[in-house]
């Protein structure tokens, strides 16, 4: 539903909503009336027999359903109106006065030549009933102005009232483009700096502070004030979120603009460069978003200046990929998107005597940094880092060389669906970027792959130019849904949502962002009475929803909250069973990780509520402490491994044996694809004998659109990983699957059907036992 395509109206025309949205409100039939039947009174007692022949002979009147559309009841909303109009007049012991007179009307002169009444004269008591139970009907011109979002600029008078100097800084990773925002930004009396991670603005805080410029730190879950006394400082350091649209400065700096086309968050960029009250806006990004942002200033009455730059170290893409981690140096960085292959790559690496440090997502930023500093410390030993994309933006690496060890990954599109696609040239060189940094002891930086059919493709993927950011992502505010919610007060937040991104009208230079969290959130909370505006800050609330752990405590803070009891530390700690010790297998680490972001989700609480969530001070604490925690236990990540598999705990399995042929993780080519064909028959062979046909047919079918995907993407990514991911194997079938075949192994059984596969698929398994 929030999807640019289907929430965009570029004809600035009202477009039609979708009705499908449309819930119904119930009204309940009348029961025994303590009054008397005054129709009854008047007329007779009505033939419910009769009654509902008439009402069916309404339903399909052509003219009827005409007057319906004309009133804003499709054939959707006029089947749902009149199965509830013909419940209420069914099911009511009594109707009002007028309607029995009609219905008594209609009976009586069915069939007669001078009829004393028409099912057509019910069509104004269907209609005001259908207005009762669908009251957007007759509020529909108030909600389609309340979701015009065609004129984005004039929602911040505040800026439109004084004249901005758009200043552009573009060009690629490490070419200096932010550092002279950074040095104007400095030099001005007041400022503002807008970054897309909590790392930036704590880096650039502690940046001015450094240089003698007084500067505050805001983030969602924090406030430092470069003042003693808590005086705001004239400069702030600020994620892109939590910029102000109504103090002004003298410099505002927004960073790594492109993410304005962002699906999720590109609202924030949005609203940063249309409401920002600075004299001088300088904006740092991808020349790809320079057109975007002079056509969105040209709205506004602004001109745009551009300054480009250029790399200020070279980049080369080496001819030939690593192929082995045996041939991994000093400075190598291997790049992986998913967890699971964090945890095998960096486990192959401590396997062969080098110390890596590792950085992903979803660690805290207090550990990142630590796994960073460990990284580039010319006399520590670690020399190695295996990295996610998260190394993409918000760090200073000493990297030499990039090492993609895939490049397809699993992405969210602009509709909400998970969608797994080779890397962008914008990410692509986004993360390739980071080899070389300028100031570093790597005068130069270069990227290669980890298998040799990604070479090509990654060659391929960094000539092609980066595709113009076409449209800023817009979001509905409090206000608006606020309006949606008086008229439509019986709706809930979720619904209110969904009919708002319906009716929303944007034009060609904007999309709704997509509000798929919101949503689920609001879904979760919806039978905690809250305040709507409560419950729209709830909704907000940045956690991965894939986290059970942190949706089960956002679930108990709103029950506690509706209740008006403080979440105090002690209630905290009780939650989160704390203290904790250190991480014993990786299960017990991810759960670390989840703490850590419940207690980010109470301090980012206590800013919204100070009253309910009292201890911020108590919770920073711990949460420090608990930082420290964590960094052991990724310190002592291959160990952490090793426990999960050999404990076989729940919930670690996604580490995989590397002798279980599902797991391996060398590529096909699109010459030898066949080969992978025979790889994936072996394994579905042993699913079969494990698993039973039901299964088998499943992972069969799989198969066939397994080696299609695998020829699009030249066959990269686990097959284990694949068949996890679309929910043809569980983690325990996994286990079940790889005890099997080890078994299997080691008594010289291949397991394999000889019909299918004969003598070379024994071969294969030969193969795979030298």
């Amino acid at each position: 539903a929030a999807s640019a395509s289907s929430s965009s109206s570029s004809d600035g025309g009202s477009r039609a909503p979708d009705t499908s949205l449309f819930v119904p409100v119930p009204l309940k039939p009348v029961g025994d009336a303590a009054e008397e039947d005054v129709g009854a009174e008047l007329t007779r007692p009505l033939d419910k027999g009769e009654v509902l022949k008439n009402l069916n002979k309404f339903y399909k009147r052509k003219e009827i359903q005409r007057l319906g559309a004309e009133n804003g009841l499709d054939a959707r909303l006029f089947h749902q109106a009149f199965i509830s109009f013909r419940k209420y007049i069914m099911e009511s012991s009594s109707v009002s006065a007028d309607l029995h007179i009609i219905l008594n009307d209609i009976c009586c002169g069915a069939g007669k030549v001078c009829l004393l009444g028409h099912v057509d004269d019910l069509f104004p008591f269907f209609l005001r009933h259908a207005k009762q139970i669908f009251p957007m009907l007759d509020c529909m011109d108030d909600l389609r102005k309340i979701s015009d979002l065609r004129l984005p600029p004039n929602w911040y008078p505040d800026a439109r009232a004084i004249q901005r100097k758009i200043i552009f800084h573009a060009g690629p990773t490490n070419s200096g483009k932010t550092y002279h925002a950074i040095q104007r930004f400095l030099s001005a009396k007041s400022g503002i700096y807008c970054g897309p991670l909590k790392l930036l603005a704590h880096e650039i805080f502690q940046k001015s502070n450094d240089a003698n410029v007084p500067c505050d730190l805001v983030t969602g879950e924090e406030r430092v004030y470069a003042n003693e006394d808590a005086r705001q400082a004239p400069h702030i350091a600020c994620t892109i979120e939590m910029c102000s649209t109504n103090t002004p400065y003298e410099v505002a700096v927004i960073d790594e603009i492109q993410m304005i086309r962002d699906p999720a968050r590109g609202w924030a960029w949005t609203r940063a460069l249309l409401g920002l009250c600075a004299e001088e806006i300088h904006v740092c990004g991808e020349a790809a978003a320079i057109d975007l942002v002079t056509e969105l200033m040209y709205t506004t009455g602004e001109e745009v200046e551009v300054r480009n730059y250029e790399r200020l170290t070279p980049l080369t893409v080496l001819d030939y990929a690593l192929e082995s981690l045996d041939n991994l140096r000093p400075g190598d960085c291997v790049v992986c998107f998913s967890k699971n292959d964090i945890y095998s790559v960096s486990r192959q690496i401590e396997a062969r005597g080098l110390e890596c440090a590792v950085i992903y997502g979803s660690l805290p930023p207090g550990t990142k940094l630590e796994q960073a500093k460990k990284f580039n410390d010319p006399d520590d030993p670690c020399k190695i880092l295996v990295a996610t994309d998260a190394i993409g933006m918000g760090l200073n690496l000493c990297i030499k060389r990039i090492i993609f060890n895939s490049i397809v990954k699993p992405t969210i599109n602009e509709k909400g669906e998970k969608e797994i696609d080779s890397i962008t040239t914008s990410q692509a060189l986004q993360i390739a970027g980071r080899a070389g940094r300028y100031g570093s002891s790597f005068k130069q930086g270069e990227v290669t792959t980890m298998h040799r059919d990604d070479l090509v493709q990654l060659k391929e993927i960094l000539s092609e130019p980066v595709r113009p950011v076409k449209a800023a992502g817009l979001h509905p505010t409090p206000e608006q849904i606020e309006m949606f919610a008086y008229h439509l007060p019986d709706a809930t937040l979720s619904n209110l949502i969904d009919i708002f991104v319906s009716l929303s009208q944007v034009d060609g230079l904007y999309f709704v962002c997509n509000i798929d969290d919101f949503k689920f959130l609001a879904d979760m909370i919806q039978h905690i009475p809250l305040n709507l505006r409560s419950r729209y800050v709830f909704c907000t609330a940045p956690l991965n929803r894939k986290e059970p752990f942190v949706c089960t405590t956002l679930l108990k803070f709103a029950r506690q909250f509706s209740r008006n009891e403080p979440l105090t530390f002690d209630w905290l700690c009780r939650h989160t069973k704390w203290p904790l010790a250190a991480p014993k297998n990786i299960k017990e680490l991810v759960h670390l990780e989840a703490v850590h972001d419940v207690f980010d989700l109470y301090l980012w609480l206590s800013y919204r509520f100070m009253d309910m969530f009292p201890d911020a001070v108590l919770v920073r604490d711990i949460q420090k402490k608990l930082d420290d925690i964590i960094q052991i236990g990724v310190c002592n990540i291959t160990k952490l491994i090793r426990a999960s598999q050999s404990a076989a705990a729940p919930g670690a399995a996604e580490v995989v044996s590397e002798d279980f042929p599902l797991s391996r993780t060398k590529r096909d080519t699109r010459a030898v694809s066949d080969r992978h064909g025979a790889k994936s028959t072996e394994a579905l062979s042993v699913a079969v004998d494990v698993l039973g046909e039901r299964r088998a047919k499943n992972l069969k079918a799989y198969r066939s659109a397994t080696r299609q995907e695998d020829l699009k993407s030249h066959g990269r990514g686990s097959l284990a990983n694949r068949l996890l991911r679309e929910g043809l194997l569980t983690q325990e079938m996994l286990r079940q699957l790889e005890s099997e075949w080890q078994d299997q192994h080691r008594s010289g059984r291949h397991g394999l059907d000889s019909k299918r596969d004969g003598q070379n698929s024994s071969k294969e398994t030969g193969k795979k036992k030298k």
